[in-house]
């Protein structure tokens, strides 16, 4: 619509995504920048409301990168966590009980003491700050929507959204034009399953002799609790109950700051059985014995779900490319075993800077910081990354028991040794090809929700304060409009109305059952992209709405 219009800005360096990477690169650029006396000019766009409004993490917050990026932090009277892990559990839970386990068992690495617990939100609002102090520009509620490219095909930056188009298509009285963004380098720090980064995966093959990225959904409820129920800096882990032993995931509970829990559950998205819902999953662990006593008299007062990056060592793409570099999340620099990325976020975000400074200082522009993919290895990420390259794998391939056990086996002996007797294991094929057809599974059945400690999808939603203008194209497009009915529901009953926690998607019918239709509720969209990764047609993808649009998460 009208793009060689658009108004253009031209900037030093531009940054997509107003998270922990992106925020940390953009503070790194201009630490480093005050350093040699050089004016520098940053921009972040970011398509959330606000900075952290699209944040959400568990989130026990291992500090090493703020350390590093903002060494006065711990002494800062608006420091953003406060609550240090003083008690770290472990537990397999089974249908009517648990088991703990010891926490000499843990390979040293899986020890929370020295980390926080706190609102990832809350960190990134903090940096946000940090970084206008700075000098960087921030533009919340504007979304990257296209990539720009020379006549060379490198990257020169991005456009944001039109904003004020109608469902139809046409402009609206509010009609607002994109703008373009252009820039020497762009570092594209979108968390997992960017739109912008599934582009350049494909445009400059990042992922070519990687093994396919894999991905989880990690679903979250905060609540205040009875103060005879709270254990300030408590961090318990469980895996097991109610996923069967060959469905990979866990479950967590984190008391923090005053009276609140953060409750979560990460389910890998190479499940098999297409009636499996995780959101469903996850209000069912909250019944467990050893679980629901803490909710008793507690209240409910935020929702989330989003997507994880858990392929880690031997599904990194290339980083670099010409005019840009991926950090954090859009890399895949989580821990899975660990539960963390935000560390290595940061850590990225200090990397590309570092890389891109120095080719800025030699007079280059718009081509590959090679540099910044070749470090990556070597440095905190690669150290934190490469021991548990082998646990997702051996989970997958084994089941939870003997999965896990032989995972734990491997990080001890590299901890000892350096060695693993697995080499590097490929994860085998990506998750949307793990689906069975529904007519070779056990269809599961959910209890209905209580209202007390159990819930729906819409009033869980309703607590992500998610908005989205109604009246604008919908963000989630399909390739072939046919294939949810057509396809995907003899074959698998329509998966997207179960993968989806926030009730987006439905098939709906006649009274008398006939005439299926397949709904789209975009309205209700978190901004999880688990229907990008899980549709087995690969027929949705998502795309950014109006900027502004989607979750506005509080403390998360």
């Amino acid at each position: 619509m009208g793009e060689q219009n658009r108004e253009s800005m031209e900037f030093d360096v531009v940054v997509v995504g107003a998270g922990p990477a992106g925020l940390a690169s953009a503070i790194r650029l201009k630490q480093r920048a005050a350093e040699t006396g050089t004016d520098l000019s940053v921009v972040i766009v970011e398509k959330g409301s606000e900075a952290g409004a699209h944040i959400l993490s568990g989130a026990v917050i291992d500090p090493s990168g703020l350390d590093r990026l903002l060494p006065e932090w711990r002494v800062d009277p608006d420091r953003p966590l406060t609550t240090e892990v003083e008690d770290d559990r472990f537990y397999l839970l089974g249908p009517a009980g648990s088991i703990r386990l010891p926490n000499m068992l843990m390979p040293p690495l899986m020890n929370n003491h020295g980390n926080f617990i706190g609102s990832l939100g809350t960190v990134v609002r903090y940096l946000a700050a940090k970084a206008e102090a700075l000098g960087i520009e921030i533009y919340p509620g504007f979304a990257a929507t296209e990539i720009l490219y020379d006549d060379q095909g490198a990257v020169t930056g991005i456009a944001t959204g039109d904003m004020g188009v109608g469902r139809d298509g046409e402009r609206k009285a509010e009609f607002t034009q994109g703008m373009e963004l252009r820039a020497k380098y762009t570092i594209f720090s979108e968390g997992a399953r960017g739109s912008l980064t599934k582009q350049l995966l494909a445009r400059f093959d990042l992922a070519k002799d990687r093994s396919p990225q894999k991905f989880g959904i990690g679903i979250k409820e905060l609540w205040e609790v009875k103060p005879e129920k709270f254990r300030k800096g408590l961090v318990q882990h469980s895996f097991g109950w109610p996923l069967d032993r060959r469905t990979g995931g866990g479950s967590f509970l984190y008391h923090f700051d005053d009276h609140l829990v953060t409750v979560g559950f990460v389910l890998h998205l190479d499940y098999s059985n297409p009636t499996l819902s995780p959101f469903d999953e996850f209000q069912r662990f909250k019944t467990h014995p050893a679980i629901r006593d803490t909710f008793e008299g507690a209240k409910r007062i935020a929702y989330g779900a989003r997507a994880l990056t858990e392929g880690g060592w031997q599904s990194v793409p290339k980083l670099a490319f010409p005019g840009g570099v991926l950090t954090g999340c859009a890399a895949g620099f989580m821990n899975v075993p660990r539960i963390k990325g935000s560390h290595n976020a940061i850590h990225s975000g200090i990397q590309a800077a570092d890389a891109i400074i120095a080719a800025l200082a030699e007079g280059r522009a718009n081509d590959t910081v090679a540099a910044y993919d070749d470090g990556w290895k070597t440095s905190p990420i690669g150290r934190d990354l490469k021991p548990v390259r082998n646990v997702k794998p051996l989970w997958s391939r084994f089941g939870t028991l003997l999965g896990v056990g032989l995972g734990g086996l491997d990080m001890w002996l590299q901890t000892l040794t350096g060695l693993s007797p697995f080499g590097t294991l490929k994860h085998r094929k990506p998750d949307y090809q793990s689906l069975k057809p529904i007519s070779e599974v056990t269809p599961i059945r959910y209890p209905k929700p209580d209202g007390i400690l159990t819930f729906d999808r819409l009033s869980s939603v309703f607590l992500s304060n998610t908005y989205h203008e109604e009246d604008q194209p919908v963000h989630l497009r399909l390739a072939d409009p046919t294939i949810p009915i057509a396809s995907n529901l003899p074959l698998y009953g329509e998966p997207a109305r179960l993968f989806c926690p926030a009730g987006v998607y439905e098939v709906v019918r006649e009274e008398d059952g006939s005439n299926p239709r397949f709904v789209i509720n975009a309205q209700n969209c978190v901004h999880c992209k688990t229907c990008d990764i899980k549709d087995p047609a690969q027929n949705i993808t998502w795309v950014p709405p109006e900027g502004g649009g989607g979750p506005n998460y509080p403390n998360m």
